[in-house]
């Protein structure tokens, strides 16, 4: 008698750390349950105990070697008013400081988001779920589209070379200290991506840009029903948005809208803990972040490309927002719940990067020389950028001799965590509901719309209370002897 069917995708491919995906069919092939399992553990809440806080930005970016600029800046963010330095205060950051950190992050933006779309998930687009498996990586893309993937390898390069000239290193840099930033661009570090001399120069970054955009743009135009349709889940929307709405991905308040667009609530990220909780599940190393205003079953929400553009006015560069209105427009100015389209909101995202980076390298304040500014310590600080996969808190409590005691991380990934799981269960309903024999295309086609989110699973795995546990004892013949759960 046919008792029903898992079936299990592991490791999930085309995206950072470590997961698996578990759809369970009954015996009439119905989908009853699909989840996605982080399987993997990350101590650094812990870590960091008892170290002096000064440590934080150059150590908490061991999360990730993908966006470790993102924990770098949200931790100094954090450190800055430990020293007591706060955006809005009376002892705010230097403007040479916040400039570069500024480029910094936007650098990080777009080599991130061009990194994901062109290497990870335009093999989705160009092959479809069904491509040949031996196609689905950047090699694949090169011989279909050379143009494409030489582009796309030219501009993460740009990306990564921003983070090395303000961060000093391309992968886990120095910078960013407590109050301020440790070094300035030089002229010389500023003509070098202006030129076009050695690497392609930032206005041929922002032209290349946009041809990213047209063609999936042209994409969406040949495959619109299935961009628009697969595995699309309603949901609230969260994201940074400056004073006056616009987009912001260094600083601002955090705004939230219903799927609809309807605007739920405002607040200053230093109210994180009243805003938002935390739940854990036995099955995931992965906390489940929720509104308290709508509770633990309605309160869950996106965070990332497509939720900050339902949630700002306006992008403040031109290019960008002559896209962002067009973008808006597709949905009459509601909210886009169309799960395939963070590839849309992250490609504007990417010409909008392209259009700060354009205008700080213009800037004369990246080579004066105040760096530093200091206020009167205190005995905590919060951190918030918008990663390039959504909101990203740090937390921290120093005790009397500087040292941490108490640390409090939300990723970006965190944040997307019930958003996953459902848009998870949707692609599986979509591809094998009622069907009897599940193939490899399937299987591919659901973790498509997980890429699409962009997970990094490795800064993701933070758990409050007791952690679940699970191990398992194999013999040497592989044969499970015996299984052990917490």
């Amino acid at each position: 008698m046919n008792t029903g069917q898992k079936i299990v995708i592991d490791p999930v491919t085309r995206v950072e750390g470590h997961g698996r995906i578990t759809v369970h069919l009954d015996e009439n092939h119905h989908v009853e349950e699909a989840r996605l399992h982080i399987v993997e553990f990350r101590g650094f809440e812990k870590f960091v105990h008892g170290r002096p806080y000064w440590e934080v930005p150059v150590l908490v970016q061991r999360l990730c070697g993908i966006c470790p600029v993102s924990h770098h800046l949200a931790g100094a963010k954090a450190i800055d008013e430990i020293v007591g330095i706060s955006p809005g205060s009376d002892h705010t950051l230097t403007p040479t400081a916040e400039k570069m950190r500024r480029l910094m992050h936007y650098g990080q933006v777009f080599q991130s988001h061009v990194l994901h779309f062109f290497y990870l998930c335009s093999p989705d687009l160009l092959f479809g779920i069904d491509g040949e498996v031996e196609s689905r990586n950047i090699v694949g893309v090169a011989m279909a589209e050379p143009e494409l993937a030489k582009k796309a390898i030219l501009m993460r390069k740009f990306g990564q070379e921003i983070i090395r000239a303000t961060a000093g290193k391309k992968v886990h840099g120095i910078s960013a200290v407590p109050g301020g930033i440790h070094k300035t661009l030089s002229a010389e570090e500023r003509d070098y991506f202006l030129n076009g001399k050695e690497i392609p120069a930032i206005d041929t970054m922002i032209d290349w840009a946009l041809e990213g955009l047209d063609f999936f743009k042209s994409f969406h135009r040949d495959n619109r029903e299935w961009l628009d349709g697969y595995a699309a889940v309603p949901s609230s929307h969260m994201g940074m948005v400056r004073k006056d709405g616009a987009l912001d991905l260094y600083h601002g308040d955090l705004k939230v809208v219903d799927a609809e667009g309807t605007l739920l609530q405002t607040f200053d990220y230093h109210d994180y803990l009243n805003e938002l909780g935390e739940e854990t599940k036995s099955w995931s190393y992965m906390k489940f972040p929720y509104l308290r205003s709508l509770g633990r079953q309605d309160g869950w929400y996106r965070v990332g490309p497509l939720p900050r553009l339902n949630v700002c006015e306006f992008l403040p560069s031109p290019l960008a927002q002559k896209e962002f209105e067009a973008f808006r427009a597709y949905t009459g100015g509601r909210a886009n719940n169309m799960s395939m389209h963070y590839h849309w909101a992250r490609l504007i995202e990417v010409v909008h990067a392209a259009e700060v980076i354009r205008d700080l390298l213009a800037d004369p304040d990246l080579q004066k020389d105040n760096l530093i500014a200091r206020g009167t310590a205190a005995g905590e600080g919060i951190g918030v950028v918008e990663a390039p996969r959504g909101t990203l808190f740090h937390h921290y409590k120093v005790d009397d001799a500087g040292r941490i005691n108490f640390c409090n991380l939300i990723v970006s990934t965190t944040n997307n965590n019930t958003a996953m799981n459902r848009a998870v269960a949707a692609a599986a309903e979509d591809l094998m509901e009622g069907v009897p024999e599940v193939t490899e295309a399937m299987t591919n086609g659901v973790e498509v719309v997980l890429r699409a989110y962009d997970p990094c699973l490795s800064c993701a795995t933070h758990a409050v209370g007791q952690m679940p546990l699970r191990i398992e004892l194999y013999d040497a013949g592989g044969t499970l002897r015996d299984v052990r759960v917490r």
